[in-house]
């Protein structure tokens, strides 16, 4: 196995789009990294990069020691499982496994000793003799996965390759592949836009907007501590509430101000700021109607979402103001009634409004 460094790479298009921008990016020997991003964020043009199946436009990619920048595909030693299963329906499971063996020319007790420890290891040796199409769509993903892993590479190379899968199906292979990464100590880049999968999976997560990289840390810091808005807003679920306010001095403190909430505040931010304040859904109570003090607003239930364990209740307060608040089931609530909610100064985060890059804080 090897690692996987990219240094300052730029993808752009004839078209004039712009996939990459000046990414630098380390991942080391044996570490499972999760791209993550919305659409046309760039994280499969990375992955595609690193393949050799998108040449860079600026930068280098090295595996290993190796610059493999101008090589092709086939001399970089990776293997690519993509969302598409790209099984070949007329060869067998043993025959799918093994191909990519045979055209490397080893010897057959070779393949034959590969194939049946991955057809062991994944589960698949009953269905050696099938073909695809007698295959489920869980059999059929493990049947690329293996046809990666028997080849041994330096890196494997995930493009969102659950995304064909029901619901169970993804939790499931989510675990397996987790399970998989442990076992083979490999060096794995996975690509997905579920903020779930990323979190679940990736001992790092590297967020990606518009071709640049936003953050890369481990999963809970990127929940407890994010970077910037963008980060704050798309890793967690529900997502995190936003409201626009302004910082004032307060005594020896800080004040968070705006029509929707006032809330003392920890911040090394010197002099007044227009600053966008965060806080996540499940860092919001539900309080008695009298409740009065520091961090409390008041508004109308206007949405609930039973999830059976918790509810997503959607407030609106007196200005208009959205919040989302993650309660028990059993809370007091009804749509259209009144309610009181609050807001612990502690959990909050705060991002410039000019810029939403992350401001001195509590943490």
């Amino acid at each position: 196995m090897a690692g996987v460094t990219l240094a300052h790479v730029d993808k752009r298009y004839p078209n004039g789009f712009v996939a990459a921008r000046d990414l630098s990016l380390a991942i080391t020997d044996g570490e499972l990294l999760v791209l993550v991003g919305p659409s046309g964020s760039g994280k499969s043009t990375v992955l595609r990069m690193i393949a050799g199946l998108e040449a860079v436009t600026a930068g280098t990619i090295h595996i290993g020691e190796q610059d493999v920048t101008r090589l092709p595909p086939q001399r970089r030693d990776i293997a690519m499982v993509f969302q598409s299963y790209a099984l070949y329906p007329h060869m067998t499971v043993r025959e799918n496994l093994g191909f990519g063996l045979r055209i490397r020319k080893l010897a057959d007790d070779v393949i034959a000793r590969r194939v049946a420890a991955v057809a062991d290891s994944l589960g698949l040796t009953p269905l050696l003799e099938r073909k695809p199409a007698q295959l489920s769509g869980g059999q059929r993903q493990r049947v690329a996965l293996g046809r990666a892993i028997v080849r041994e590479p330096r890196a494997f190379l995930f493009d969102e390759p659950l995304s064909n899968l029901d619901a169970r199906l993804r939790l499931e292979t989510r675990a397996e592949l987790s399970r998989l990464h442990r076992r083979l100590g490999a060096t794995m880049i996975y690509v997905t836009h579920d903020q779930v999968e990323a979190m679940t999976l990736g001992e790092r997560v590297a967020v990606l907007k518009d071709g640049v990289l936003q953050q890369v840390s481990p999963p809970m810091e990127l929940y407890r501590r994010p970077a910037n808005q963008f980060v704050a807003g798309f890793i967690g679920s529900p997502a995190m509430n936003f409201v626009e306010g302004t910082l004032r001095r307060d005594g020896d403190g800080w004040l968070f101000a705006s029509p929707a909430l006032t809330l003392p505040v920890a911040c090394a931010q010197a002099g007044r700021e227009r600053v966008v304040l965060g806080v996540r859904p499940e860092h919001i109570t539900i309080v008695g109607p009298a409740a009065d003090g520091v961090g409390v607003v008041r508004g109308t239930v206007a949405l609930i979402e039973p999830l059976g364990a918790e509810q997503i209740v959607h407030v609106t307060l007196a200005d208009g103001v959205g919040l989302v608040a993650t309660v028990p089931p059993d809370a007091p609530v009804a749509v259209d009634e009144p309610v009181s909610l609050r807001i612990a100064p502690d959990s909050v985060h705060l991002f410039r409004a000019s810029d939403g890059r992350r401001v001195g804080g509590e943490e």
